[in-house]
């Protein structure tokens, strides 16, 4: 087989192929039996229909193109092997050449992946946070701990409602005087100060007492889901049941054994200590990590291919349906109540679509440059991370990607996150440590 590359442009080239005559026989040869055991013909056994039997059946047409097929696939994998060519869209095919007896000759047209020229990625510096736990923050932690624990009981007679109570409301919408789909409810808790109903409304509330009647004044958003009430203004009747409002426990011993397994105070607040100076250290390293790796993006030179751009933005929208199907919702019922379109989404993801792809190509480079490897244990690792934070059986993650063909994107991915963790060991200040790997790694 010979292949010789013609750029078409920046990002396109043209491979042109050339396969033997003998190698074209031989393919269609396994053409032949590959139809003759696949179909059923009267009179033969499967798999022992003479050519000329198929060719009535099917016509020389389909053998040809069953063997085109085959030996133009094996003959493009080799020719990118050959000219170390990645290709980031599918190719265009065109046969210049293809009869029995002799060469085979096609063109496949395609994007490649770009050329990644790296800057400096070594000893750069980035500013590591303070990941100091303060009295604060954990008395903060305390207070939203405090808050889940608390119980709702009903205001004392006379109290006005506040902002943070709960205002158990019946009320019934209306617009142009007619009431409307949606408008009505009876002994709704209402968050006052949540923002869950249409700016205004809760606020009109506020210094009611159980047993008023309201007429609560607003205007529906020019952005509402709902077309044909928005920017339009509403009258709600609304009638006052009950005023609840959280009472929240004492932090005390007591409080530690309804909150959590320890049975003092001292003890949750000291775990409670920890697990907050862990989870700062992890988000404290992760911002320094990231940090780190835009510099050394920004320090390298890549033009990317439009498509490369197009893709990821697929496939974030296609992760985004996923999430939403997750929690019951169809892709179509999101951009309804987010007044959103598909076209406009898709203008939305681009920038930080392009930012990923950038960070991604670069990444690789860096592993290709300093020959990363993705071990076994390493794709062992990455799978039972995914299972855990799914909650699966690491097994069955590993089928599923098997299944899939995923394994070298799953390695792919394993190796950027490896090329990341060499760009924050190789800062400056982590030198040392850099060292040690280094030595280890070469052990």
């Amino acid at each position: 087989m010979n292949a010789t590359v013609t750029p078409v442009d920046q990002h396109k080239v043209t491979l042109t192929i050339e396969v033997p005559a003998k190698d074209v026989t031989k393919g269609v040869a396994q053409a032949v039996k590959r139809i003759a055991g696949q179909v059923n013909i009267p009179g033969f056994r499967k798999g022992k229909a003479p050519r000329r039997i198929l060719e009535m059946n099917f016509g020389k047409e389909a053998i040809l193109e069953e063997a085109f097929d085959a030996l133009a696939g094996r003959a493009y994998q080799e020719a990118l092997r050959a000219n170390d060519l990645t290709p980031v869209s599918e190719p265009e095919i065109e046969r210049v050449t293809f009869e029995e007896g002799k060469d085979l000759v096609f063109k496949a047209t395609f994007v490649k992946r770009p050329e990644v020229t790296l800057g400096d990625y070594k000893g750069l510096e980035a500013e590591k946070g303070d990941m100091t736990v303060t009295d604060e923050e954990i008395q903060e932690q305390l207070d939203n701990i405090r808050n889940q624990q608390a119980k709702m009981v009903v205001a004392g007679e006379g109290a006005k409602i506040e902002t943070g109570d709960f205002a158990v409301i019946d009320y019934k919408g209306f617009v142009d005087n007619e009431p409307f789909a949606g408008g009505e409810a009876k002994s709704y808790p209402l968050e006052i100060g949540s923002g869950n109903f249409i700016p205004g409304f809760e606020d009109q509330l506020i210094g009611h007492v159980a047993g008023d009647d309201v007429k609560v004044t607003v205007t529906f958003p020019e952005e509402y889901h709902a077309a044909e009430l928005a920017g339009k203004e509403a009258i709600f009747e609304v009638h006052v049941n009950d005023i609840k409002r959280k009472e929240l426990p004492e932090l005390n011993d007591e409080f530690a054994k309804e909150a959590s397994s320890y049975e003092t105070f001292e003890e949750l607040k000291a775990d409670l200590k920890k697990q907050m100076e862990v989870d700062k250290n992890r988000r404290v390293m992760d911002a320094y990590a990231t940090e780190l790796v835009q510099k050394a993006v920004e320090n390298a030179t890549v033009d990317i291919p439009e498509i490369m751009v197009d893709d990821r933005v697929e496939q974030m929208i296609q992760e985004l349906a996923m999430n939403m199907e997750s929690r019951g919702l169809s892709l179509d019922q999101y951009f309804q109540f987010s007044n959103q379109t598909l076209e406009g989404l898709k203008a939305e993801y681009k920038e930080s679509a392009a930012k990923n792809v950038r960070t991604d190509l670069v990444l690789e480079a860096v592993a290709k440059v300093e020959d990363i490897e993705v071990t076994p244990d390493d794709l062992n690792m990455e799978v039972f991370t995914m299972a855990r934070q799914f909650g699966a059986d690491p097994k069955e993650v590993w089928n599923v990607i098997a299944k899939e063909g995923r394994v070298s994107m799953l390695a792919n991915s394993v190796a950027r996150k490896k090329a990341a963790g060499f760009i924050v060991a190789h800062a400056k200040g982590n030198e040392a440590d850099a060292a040690k790997a280094d030595e280890a790694s070469a052990e």
